[in-house]
């Protein structure tokens, strides 16, 4: 075995710029495939964390009945209890306690309809990021009556800046419509666009009194040590309400997740199946080119099956070879993307309506890199069939002459 291992390597060698040219095309193939699958499992990764940190959270707690009818009388059963019990837990960061209301943002030019968030700004902070996305203005802290932060979009569309005055219109617990002043102490701007002109936030103590609603409140958040502690945090809470990790309050994030491990599998083997062609084909060259060597080696005895042996061994060199280069490349590509980011602001505004920033690192799991490499040689290794079996349907007679 070791004399056709060294056979094997140097018929590599024998023709060194075909080798060097299958070589190259298949470390290109690689890098280019895992390179734009980590563009779009980072950008993947991007758009969830962006949810997760701006209002998702890991767990969401509500009435059973309010994120269907969306009623202002359905408030988390047993909440102080509940509270208590949240504290207790482990694997939790963090929550908080939230009124949500529909509502409409009016100043004099024009209105719009938001979701109105009465939250804890200490608490809040904790949970999501918020207060880490001010462009101007402060956090709910500065105002004593009735401030509200709203996001850039909707500051733009409303014509207000900071110290502005904005009147939110919206029903209390009985349905009698409620229309009341607040003060623009904050902007803030995340890389979601839509949740920034859907969303403001104002203080509960200012907005439970106006909604008769004081002690009661809509939506508890639970940001957790970890997104793998999700479910256990969320088996540990028994209660009669609506207990929703993140996955199954936004179900299209869960399914991204789901798919993208898949599909970077399914797209890297698209690459490698077209590759193997090439594979074949230049080995298949190498055969003919050696016809008359091949002949005269099963004419004075070798085994058909060393001859099927060396030819397979031959291209599972150059498939290694590649692989080994092509992950090396990417890693290496990979990794230093994932630290500066790849600058997309020309395409800014399409990627953060969809929840992305405009700086876009790439990440890809390391065991991908592992797999891909299994995968190239897999390929090889089938493809390599097609040019030994043609070696051994070579007549010996005919070869040598």
């Amino acid at each position: 075995m070791k004399t056709l291992l060294m056979i094997a390597w140097r018929n590599v060698w024998r023709n060194k710029l075909r080798s060097s040219i299958v070589i190259a095309s298949v470390v290109l193939g690689i890098w280019s495939g895992l390179f734009i699958m980590a563009m779009v499992s980072g950008m993947n990764d991007q758009r969830l964390s962006s949810f997760i940190n701006t209002n998702l959270s890991h767990i969401q707690i509500h009435n059973a009945g309010f994120q269907e009818n969306f009623d202002k009388k359905d408030t988390i059963i047993g909440s102080n209890t509940l509270l208590k019990e949240i504290d207790t837990m482990s694997h939790v960061t963090a929550y908080t306690k939230r009124l949500v209301l529909q509502g409409m943002a009016s100043t004099a030019h024009g209105n719009y309809g938001v979701k109105i968030m009465g939250i804890f700004p200490d608490k809040e902070k904790n949970v999501t990021d918020i207060s880490e996305k001010l462009v101007q203005g402060t956090y709910l802290y500065k105002l004593k009556r009735n401030p509200i932060i709203i996001g850039e979009k909707l500051a733009n569309k409303l014509g207000v800046k900071v110290n502005s005055k904005v009147v939110l219109n919206f029903q209390d617990s009985n349905n009698n419509t409620v229309s009341t002043g607040f003060r623009v102490e904050g902007i803030f701007k995340t890389i979601n666009s839509s949740f920034d002109e859907e969303n403001v936030f104002v203080k509960y103590d200012d907005l439970a009194p106006l909604v008769s609603l004081s002690g009661k409140y809509h939506e508890i958040a639970i940001l957790c040590d970890n997104i793998t502690e999700t479910e256990t945090v969320e088996n540990q809470i028994k209660t009669n309400n609506s207990v929703e990790s993140w996955d199954q309050l936004s179900p299209e994030l869960g399914y991204a997740q789901e798919a993208m491990s898949n599909f970077i599998y399914i797209f890297m083997g698209i690459i490698l199946l077209a590759l193997a062609f090439g594979i074949v084909n230049t080995m298949l060259m190498a055969v003919l080119e050696r016809k008359r060597e091949i002949g005269m080696l099963l004419s004075v005895g070798m085994d058909k099956r060393k001859v099927f042996t060396m030819i397979i061994l031959e291209t599972l060199f150059l498939a290694f070879i590649a692989a080994l280069l092509g992950v090396l490349l990417s890693i290496w590509t990979i990794e230093y993307f994932g630290r500066h980011g790849i600058n997309l602001s020309a395409v800014a505004k399409g990627l953060e309506s969809l929840g992305m920033g405009a700086r876009v690192f790439t990440k890809l799991p390391f065991a991908m890199y592992v797999d891909i490499t299994l995968m190239t040689l897999s390929v090889a290794l089938i493809a390599a069939v097609i040019p030994a079996r043609r070696a051994l349907k070579l007549n010996p007679a005919e070869a040598v002459k």
